[in-house]
């Protein structure tokens, strides 16, 4: 007997009720077939946000974002810098090209996606880095230098 493990994310499906409740008010003309799925010659692309890890390094003074992006190639992604702000987007099409009958379950997010982060001030496009290995989009950037950071002023 062979025991198959499911990761559960709560975070996940209560984005997912969000994201068909507000679906079905805005686009009402989705048509939603009797077993729950949206009919095929309707069905919107799905959009999905991938899963970040963000770590502050102290002994560096540094800021790593990591993105999970699988199946993603470096010219799928882009990532911008403006107005003190990180923008890391783009397009998963693996599941779209696949047939939506004879599915029992599907887990798999695809579409466009978009996560912004807010830099610290005084942050050059120059000084963040970004590199990708294995489906995994890692962003490095200078953490706020202590010059940077806000001082109390004393009422006298």
């Amino acid at each position: 007997m062979s025991l198959a493990r499911f990761y559960y994310d709560p975070s996940t499906e209560f984005d997912r009720l969000f994201d068909d409740a507000l679906s079905a008010r805005f686009h009402p003309h989705q048509a939603v077939t009797t077993n729950g799925r949206r009919a095929a010659s309707t069905q919107r692309p799905s959009s999905f946000r991938p899963r970040m890890d963000l770590h502050e390094n102290g002994s560096t003074n540094t800021v790593t974002a990591t993105f999970e992006l699988p199946g993603l190639k470096n010219e799928d992604i882009n990532i911008d810098v403006h107005n003190s702000r990180l923008t890391i987007a783009g397009e998963s099409t693996t599941s779209q090209e696949q047939d939506e009958a004879g599915y029992a379950v599907r887990e798999r997010s695809y579409g466009k996606f978009s996560r912004v982060l807010q830099l610290p001030q005084g942050t050059k496009p120059e000084d963040v880095k970004a590199k990708m290995e294995h489906g995994v989009l890692t962003v490095t950037f200078p953490k706020a230098s202590p010059e940077q950071q806000p001082v109390r002023i004393a009422i006298a």
